[in-house]
């Protein structure tokens, strides 16, 4: 089997991954439902009920307004743990406070939500309509925090009281720390699409003006939906409407890519190409495992930074090569697969009878065109970053030897990302192996699967129609 990547990247040993539960597809009783809030390993405190008379008194209370509970709260964070207090900024005004951007104040940990680096990825330069994104983004963080640092939490906390103490008499906002991320990103979202409304549309590609138009209305009545939810604090209503919410937002920058923007190198140009996107679903059979038994996993496919690297494994989807393969690899760090029967360690194609490679395929934020053939450490460029960062569990990438660049064939990889293993931008994958593709649907049922369990088909959902030059259909 092709080597994956050197003994330098495997975590010794292995840290165990406690998934997140996942909607759809899988079942496991050992999981969950999501639950809006904060998770502390510290002792817990009495809950703290908004609604409670004890809240009513101190309302009623004028020397314990909320702002000055927030800037107590800075000031015991910052004595704690040494984070500086957080005061209003000078501009701010006490009767029209200015609000902030959330970008800003709520910045955690680097992105690892596959469906916002796929929207990050695509080749769009609007700035509108990334305005509506990003605070919509953002609510994830009051609905989970699983995995991330008690000093991430501490530091975001510590920001968030600069917006409690700017929207003190904001009579929408609770006392709850989660209500109030998820109320501010919203009125910060709401506010971009009523602004930048025309600019949004005006990016659309002329050919998808109409597609676009109606995902953009979908989106505005979906923000006062969203709206009525936030007022309800209607907890398990949050996620859901997120989640549409961005699927529209996904959609509308789909459609502001006008064909493809550029040429791949003639050599790579009669190769299987997905110019563009698909989604596939992958189903697997899990065995000796009482809490899962089959499993879905979707995947999107982005042929936008991987053209040639997306559209050799559609191409072997469509040929049925990976149905009924074993996964071969799975050890804590990644899932593999792709090694056929017999001596070859790749597709070997049945109109040359040898083996089908294809280049090493990196694109750089900031590139026109994929680098080819070489990694970002062999051209010097170390502070580069790539489009499609090894960020998210479950990120799926061409698998390679060690020593040969473009020797990748068959074979795939998931990966089972901690961010203390490999972090971003700072890893020893990003730039040396193609990714092309990311788990957007129970990725985390990725650390269930062990060597053996079989995949028993992987299907097209949408996006075939990207595919340019399949093999498949070439008889011989």
């Amino acid at each position: 089997m092709a080597a994956l990547v050197s003994s330098l990247c495997r975590p010794s040993p292995a840290t165990p991954r406690f998934p997140l539960p996942s909607h759809g597809g899988c079942f496991d009783a050992r999981r969950r439902p999501l639950r809006l809030g904060f998770r502390c390993s510290a002792s817990r405190s009495p809950r703290f009920d908004p609604d409670s008379e004890q809240v009513s008194q101190l309302s009623a209370n004028k020397s314990f307004g909320l702002k000055e509970s927030a800037i107590s709260l800075a000031l015991a964070i910052g004595l704690f743990t040494g984070v500086p207090a957080l005061t209003s900024p000078a501009h701010a005004s006490p009767a029209r406070p200015v609000l902030p951007d959330l970008s800003v104040l709520i910045s955690g940990p680097p992105i690892k939500d596959p469906g916002a680096l796929l929207r990050n990825a695509l080749p769009i330069d609007n700035k509108a309509i990334r305005e509506v994104q990003r605070p919509l983004e953002d609510i994830t963080e009051s609905l989970k925090v699983s995995g991330v640092r008690a000093l991430d939490l501490v530091e975001r906390v510590s920001r968030l009281v600069t917006v409690l103490s700017l929207h003190a008499t904001h009579s929408a906002f609770s006392l709850k720390i989660n209500h109030n991320i998820v109320s501010v990103c919203h009125l910060q979202a709401s506010r971009a699409l009523e602004q930048g409304k025309t600019l949004i549309l005006n990016g659309v590609a002329e050919s998808k003006k109409e597609h676009g138009k109606e995902l953009i209305e979908k989106l505005a009545v979906g923000m006062q939906e969203f709206q009525q939810i936030v007022e309800q604090r209607d907890r398990d209503a949050v996620a859901p409407k997120q989640k549409e919410l961005l699927q529209y937002v996904g959609g509308v920058e789909e459609d502001m890519v006008d064909g493809f923007p550029y040429e791949v190198p003639e050599e790579y140009s009669n190769m299987p190409l997905l110019k563009g996107r698909a989604t596939v679903d992958m189903k697997v059979k899990v065995k000796d495992n009482p809490n899962v038994q089959d499993c879905v996993f979707r995947i999107v496919l982005d042929g936008y930074n991987a053209p040639v690297t997306a559209g050799n494994f559609l191409d072997l989807v469509e040929r049925h090569f990976y149905d009924g393969m074993a996964i071969q690899r799975a050890d804590g760090f990644v899932v593999q697969t792709g090694d056929p029967e017999g001596p070859a360690e790749g597709f070997i194609d049945p109109s040359t009878e040898k083996v089908r490679t294809i280049p090493l395929e990196i694109m750089v934020i900031g590139d026109k065109t994929p680098i080819y053939g070489e990694t970002l450490e062999e051209l010097g460029r170390y502070k580069a970053q790539t489009c499609l960062p090894f960020n998210a569990f479950g990120t799926m990438a061409m698998a390679r030897d060690e020593f040969d660049n473009n020797s990748g064939s068959s074979q795939v990889f998931w990966l089972l990302k901690e961010s203390e293993l490999t972090p971003s931008n700072a890893n020893i994958l990003d730039g040396r192996y193609a990714v092309f593709g990311y788990v957007t649907e129970n990725e985390d049922y990725l650390a269930d699967l062990k060597v053996g369990d079989v995949i028993e088909s992987i299907q097209v959902v949408s996006g075939l129609e990207n595919l340019v030059n399949p093999s498949y259909k070439i008889v011989g």
